[in-house]
């Protein structure tokens, strides 16, 4: 596929949600903290809700959702602790997103991560799943400030990249994905499968909304 009909030069990805089903992993992490603070613990169902804002909303959404607040400083390096242990720990993609990156990256698309993820856990979970060579770029959420929703992230990977906004993709899971592009003015494809805080992503409004990643190719792929 040539550039000239190519609809998009660079497409952004979210992570959690959106390459991988990090869910199991985050609410091992959480329940040992509330565990290690003497606090029950919560319903992988229930963190799943919680997840998309970086590691800090989790953590104060967890402590909120147990009445303790106050103990953040503490279940905040606690977590870290934990999530590293387990980080890899029956780690998956998503169903096709092999394929489809690998599709995508064959036709010339340039690729990258923007995620609210902490970036010293990226890497190693891009090594761990073979993909890293898949991307020219990757953000954590430390990296850029602020996080998404602010469309700073994705405006810094289209300058760092040399692609405009206009010829960039979001895609993600989550309505910060898509607050995100329509303040980059960029395109933005919403997942239905990921993490939402338990609401519908076609409620943000995204251009268009996939329940597989795999549909992403009759997108960009002719």
């Amino acid at each position: 596929m040539s550039s000239v009909n190519r609809p998009f030069d660079l497409v952004l990805f979210d992570l959690d949600g959106t390459l991988i089903d990090s869910a199991s992993q985050l609410a091992l992490a959480v329940n040992r903290t509330l565990a290690d603070l003497g606090l029950a613990e919560a319903d992988e169902a229930v963190v799943r809700t919680w997840v998309g804002n970086g590691a800090d909303k989790l953590i104060s959404r967890a402590l909120d959702y147990r009445g303790a607040g106050e103990q953040f400083s503490q279940a905040r390096g606690l977590f870290d602790r934990h999530y590293q242990a387990c980080l890899l720990e029956g780690l998956a993609m998503y169903d096709g997103v092999e394929q489809s990156l690998r599709r995508l990256q064959k036709l010339g698309y340039r690729q990258a991560v923007v995620t609210n993820k902490p970036s010293h856990f990226v890497q190693p979970i891009l090594d761990a799943l073979g993909i890293a060579d898949c991307f020219a770029l990757w953000l954590g959420g430390n990296c850029v400030e602020p996080k998404k929703p602010s469309p700073t992230p994705l405006l810094h990977a289209c300058h760092e990249l040399g692609v405009s906004p206009a010829r960039t993709l979001m895609v993600g899971d989550s309505e910060n994905d898509v607050l995100a592009a329509q303040a980059a003015s960029m395109k933005v494809v919403g997942l239905t499968y990921g993490y939402n805080y338990g609401r519908p992503i076609a409620d943000s409004n995204p251009d268009w909304v996939c329940e597989h990643f795999c549909e992403l190719d009759a997108l960009l792929v002719e």
